[in-house]
């Protein structure tokens, strides 16, 4: 079964073609990061009018790519849940035509869903039950799944992401957007010891980052002798090389730290016998290093391919694979409805 995937949530445009679930034939990625690196973040409006530009293009060569017509698709699923409003319309409104010019099954799908599934891209087949840390700028979530199409959300964040903190962070330190690889390059260099953060406190399995956000400010304002009133952008200013080095290491210590004392405790509740990562965070090489060794001798540990934990087509279309398998029926293209807001389910 070949499905055409298509994602647009907020700044890729992309699209890719895989077979039976984990043969990629074709993914193409379309990043605007160049863009919005200038604003320190994505602005919605100026995504919504890249995606316009980029879409049609993304879905030929996509084709392309893989020598394949339109008329060779099986099924086209596309992300229209959670996302930036203007970025969803514009790959649900390309999904549709394509769904109901050339009479094919439509698939909406939830992108957190889709992230998870990246895991089964590489030639990996996790085993169920399991759980999902899904951790990305605009999320941070520890997903149950006791078979396929099946999410309990058991964890999430109480303030911000795990990724909206580290572009945070990265600002502060005056580090270029996206903060992820900014804070991951910076910290290589750094001493992880040198800055002890807080842990945050926080009931159950939730998380909350806004806390070690301050931390982090209020630690490099008393590394200068300055005032809390004094804005970042004269922070950037005295910093050493080195200074953000060891606060870009220090930094991300402490979020690998929280999120593996919180699927620690995750073991604790759920029997797991596979523990996956999904997501941009998902990249960060620490964060895989103990991971590793925090729970490989325990569970099956699975993390996507770089290249995947981040926006795609191909895991869009790999996650509408496994809940046509589960038994999802496709969905009228006419009457698909977008939210920015959801709850994967």
């Amino acid at each position: 079964m070949k499905i055409l995937g298509i994602e647009s949530s907020c700044d890729e445009t992309a699209a890719a073609i895989v077979e039976n679930g984990d043969k990629i034939l074709s993914n193409v990625v379309v990043s605007q990061i160049d863009i919005h690196a200038a604003y320190g973040g994505v602005i919605p409006e100026v995504a919504a009018r890249s995606h316009i530009e980029a879409i049609e293009p993304v879905i030929a060569q996509t084709l392309s790519d893989a020598e394949l017509s339109i008329k060779d698709i099986d099924a086209v699923a596309v992300t229209h849940t959670p996302g930036l409003v203007g970025s969803l319309l514009i790959g649900t409104l390309a999904a549709r035509t394509i769904a109901v010019i050339n009479n094919i099954p439509f698939y909406p799908t939830h992108h957190l869903k889709s992230h998870i599934y990246a895991n089964w891209l590489s030639g990996h087949q996790p085993q169920f039950p399991l759980l999902a840390a899904v951790i990305s700028g605009g999320h941070t979530q520890i997903i149950y799944m006791e078979r396929h199409d099946h999410f309990e959300i058991i964890g999430t964040t109480r303030d911000d992401a795990i990724g909206e903190c580290f572009d945070k962070i990265a600002k502060i330190l005056g580090l270029p957007y996206p903060g992820g690889p900014s804070i991951a390059t910076a910290a290589i260099k750094g001493d992880s010891k040198k800055y002890p953060l807080p842990i945050p406190k926080v009931d159950n399995l939730d998380f909350s980052f806004s806390g070690l956000k301050t931390a982090v400010l209020r630690a490099v304002q008393k590394e200068l002798d300055l005032p809390i009133t004094t804005p970042s952008y004269e922070l950037q200013k005295q910093l050493t090389e080195q200074q953000i080095a060891d606060f870009a290491a220090s930094f991300q210590a402490t979020a690998v730290k929280i999120l593996i004392q919180k699927l620690n405790k995750a073991t604790e509740f759920f029997p797991a016998k596979s523990i996956l990562l999904a997501g941009g965070v998902s990249a960060n090489q620490v964060l895989r290093q103990e991971i590793e060794k925090s729970f490989s001798k325990t569970h099956q540990v699975f993390f996507p391919e770089p290249r995947l934990s981040t926006d795609n087509g191909a895991m869009v279309a790999s996650a509408a694979y496994y809940s046509i398998q589960a038994g999802e029926q496709a969905s009228d293209p006419y009457e698909l409805d977008i939210s920015p807001r959801s709850i994967i389910q």
